[in-house]
């Protein structure tokens, strides 16, 4: 739905009161035939689908999102996404051979997440799901800092003060909620479409969840918050057409991105493997937040082009027929084609940046491989702010159970041997 289209309820409103001429819904129910035909409209993601790059590389313009860029810019976006996916991929590596205990792909997703994290200002706030290696990368934080999380040695190594993202959230869908609330704070701080000083110095909140966290309890409860609050946070779903095994059809009987009426704040779906579309309608729904004007809900409809985890297996459920069309939307391979056809680059950029990326994978790697163990103690030490007596009893038992072994001791990094 455009911003054009989109009529926010009046407060005053009576909301209480249902249409006593609507149908029963019984009778209303659509056959789920319709459903899945409703849900899947096209290969494309229906008629209200936001597109500024076709899979084709072709530029093409929309009456609400078009968006003005420089070749700089362009260049800059194809470098996020090959960097990033190469990184990925370097991930996926490492966990199958015994490195990390697991890994969470973002193939066939960059588009979204660089868009959108590109989007984002410096005093903007993020709050990621477990999957936005790309965001992390436009926050400035580099891909080793989020190693530890898979190899099992910290929670999360950045400051999210210093780099406005919030460390991983494994809890599906808990990150709405803390999202909210953050963003219901920079309101209450008067953060939030303040014209007495610069509006560019206004803030918003953005945080990013899939289509499975839908249906979690966490996500509607941010979303009703967010809505009575009119707090300045911008739902990102990425839609990537599976919950780990279950497909959107069963997660909804409705697109998505229509949800979003039903809470009162405007939903749009884009094109999650266009990169510009994605910037573009980003930018617009971060500064309809940051003026005051409430939240919003983008469904960037992708595919997931990788397993949900290493621990998973996707050729158990998804058809390769569905995999190999959704490879002819390659959000890189569209833009590459894009950028040659127009000559904002030519061929020795796109090896240049092929080149940084394996400097990059190579980095990433020799930094897994020589990460030091954490010293046993490590586990008790960040449990709460100060210290808990239970917890540092607990702490002297367990050490004192080990130093109990004949091959007990620590080495240089002070590990347990």
């Amino acid at each position: 739905m455009s911003p054009e289209h989109w009529t926010r309820p009046s407060r005053s409103e009576d909301r209480g009161h249902a249409d006593e001429t609507a149908p029963a819904a019984t009778s209303a129910a659509p056959t789920r035939e319709q459903v899945i035909a409703g849900l899947r409209a096209t290969s494309e993601g229906g008629a209200d689908l936001v597109q500024l790059l076709t899979p084709e590389g072709q530029r093409v313009s929309h009456p609400d999102f078009d968006i003005e860029i420089s070749g700089q810019q362009l260049r800059e976006m194809y470098r996020d996404m090959v960097l990033i996916r190469r990184a990925d991929r370097e991930g996926n590596s490492l966990q199958r051979q015994g490195q990390l205990g697991i890994w969470v792909p973002l193939l066939g997703q960059e588009a979204a997440q660089i868009g959108a994290g590109r989007a984002l200002r410096p005093q903007d706030m993020a709050f990621p799901s477990y999957r936005e290696h790309g965001v992390a990368w436009c926050r400035g934080i580099d891909p080793t800092e989020l190693l530890g999380i898979f190899r099992g040695t910290d929670h999360g190594s950045w400051d999210p003060n210093r780099t406005g993202m919030g460390l991983y959230t494994i809890v599906i869908g808990n990150q709405c909620v803390n999202a909210t609330g953050y963003a219901m704070g920079q309101k209450f701080e008067g953060m939030v479409g303040n014209s007495d000083r610069d509006p560019n110095a206004n803030e918003a909140t953005m945080t990013f969840f899939g289509d499975g966290a839908t249906s979690q309890g966490d996500v509607h409860e941010g979303m009703v918050w967010a809505s009575v609050y009119d707090a300045p946070v911008v739902f990102f779903c990425q839609n990537n057409q599976w919950a780990i095994s279950e497909p959107t059809e069963r997660q909804t009987r409705v697109p998505l991105y229509e949800r979003a009426r039903g809470y009162g704040f405007p939903g749009i779906r884009v094109d999650g493997n266009d990169v510009l579309a994605s910037l573009a309608v980003s930018k617009w729904a971060l500064d309809e937040a940051r003026s005051g004007n409430g939240p919003v809900l983008i469904e960037a409809f992708t595919y997931r082009m990788d397993a949900h985890t290493t621990s998973d297996d996707a050729t158990r459920y998804r058809m390769d027929d569905d995999l190999q069309a959704w490879k002819l939307k390659d959000p890189i391979e569209r833009l590459r084609v894009y950028l040659l056809r127009e000559q904002i680059a030519d061929q020795g950029f796109i090896d240049e940046v092929q080149n940084e990326a394996e400097e990059l994978a190579t980095r990433f790697r020799e930094f897994c491989l020589n990460m030091p163990d954490p010293p046993p103690e490590r586990m008790f030490s960040a449990v709460y702010a100060d210290e808990s007596p239970v917890v540092a009893a607990q702490r002297d038992e367990y050490l004192d159970y080990l130093s109990g072994f004949a091959d007990a001791g620590h080495d240089t990094e002070g590990s347990v041997r």
